[in-house]
C-alpha cells in the first residue's frame, strides 16, 4: 500500500494556521509498520484538489487520508470533487448523517448545515467522537475528515487501526562514514529495486560524510547488500559508525 496524505487549506500556505496532520499521521502510520508516500498540502481550488484526487486514484495502491473540506461553507469544496473523481456521479443524500444532523441542529440544521449529509455514492460514515458530525470513507481506502484535529485525528486513528493494522516488518540498517556519497554510488547503482537506499550527505567541521541506509522486508538480502558496503569502506580505509 502506498499512503497519501492530502492537506487541504488556504490556511496553511498563507501561515494563518500551522499543520498538525502531518506529524500526527507519519507517528500514527508508524505504530503499524508502514511509511507515508507522499503529503500535499494544497490550496483550497477545485481544479487543484481534483487533479491531486485523481493522481492519486491512478496508484492502483494508493490509501489517501484527506483533512478539511467537508462542511457546509461555500469554500467545503472536498465532498463534490470527490464524487466526481472516485464516483463520476453527484452527491446523494446520506440518510443517517441526515439523521444525525437534523437531531443535533433541529430547525438550525436547515438551511445549510443539512447539506454536509450530501455524500459520493455508497460512502462509508467515519464517527466524529467530538460532536457527532461525521467524516467519510470510499471503498475503505480513501477517507475524508474535517480540518480541526480534534476530530480529525481520532477518525482517522480509528481506520488506520481497523484496516491497516498489519503489515510486514521492516529492517534497517545505517551507518556514518568518513567520506563523499560519490565514493559509493558505484555500490548503490548494485542495490535490488526492492531495498529502500537512503543515502545523506552532510559537511561536519569542513568534512564531508554521508549516512548510508538500507531498508526492506528481506532481512538477509539487507545484510547482504550492507555487508558490502562496510567491507567496502574497511578495504578503502574510511573510517565508519553503525548508527
Amino acid at each position: 500500500m502506498k499512503f497519501y496524505l492530502v492537506i487541504i487549506g488556504t490556511e496553511i500556505l498563507n501561515g494563518r494556521r500551522e499543520d498538525k496532520h502531518f506529524v500526527f499521521v507519519r507517528d500514527e502510520l508508524a505504530k503499524y509498520g508502514h511509511e507515508l508516500f507522499a503529503s500535499f498540502v494544497i490550496k483550497d481550488d477545485v481544479a487543484l484538489i481534483e487533479r491531486t484526487y485523481t493522481m492519486i486514484k491512478e496508484d492502483k495502491e494508493a490509501v489517501m487520508f484527506s483533512f478539511g473540506g467537508i462542511g457546509s461553507t461555500p469554500d467545503d469544496l472536498t465532498r463534490a470533487i470527490a464524487s466526481k473523481v472516485f464516483r463520476s456521479a453527484p452527491l446523494q443524500t446520506h440518510k443517517k448523517f441526515k439523521a444525525d444532523i437534523i437531531e443535533r441542529f433541529q430547525e438550525a440544521a436547515y438551511p445549510h448545515r443539512i447539506h454536509m449529509a450530501d455524500l459520493p455514492p455508497n460512502a462509508e460514515l467515519l464517527f466524529n467522537p467530538v460532536n457527532n458530525m461525521s467524516g467519510f470513507s470510499l471503498d475503505q481506502k480513501y477517507f475524508f475528515v474535517p480540518g480541526f484535529p480534534s476530530m480529525a485525528h481520532p477518525m482517522i486513528q480509528e481506520a488506520i487501526k481497523k484496516y491497516f493494522s498489519h503489515a510486514e516488518k521492516k529492517h534497517r540498517l545505517t551507518l556514518l562514514a568518513e567520506t563523499s556519497e560519490e565514493s559509493l554510488i558505484s555500490l548503490m547503482q548494485q542495490l535490488p529495486p526492492d531495498i529502500e537506499l537512503s543515502s545523506l550527505p552532510m559537511f561536519v567541521d569542513g568534512k564531508p560524510k554521508v549516512e548510508l541506509s538500507l531498508s526492506g522486508t528481506n532481512q538477509e538480502e539487507i545484510e547482504h547488500y550492507f555487508s558490502l558496503f562496510k567491507e567496502e569502506l574497511k578495504q578503502r580505509n574510511i573510517h565508519y559508525k553503525l548508527s
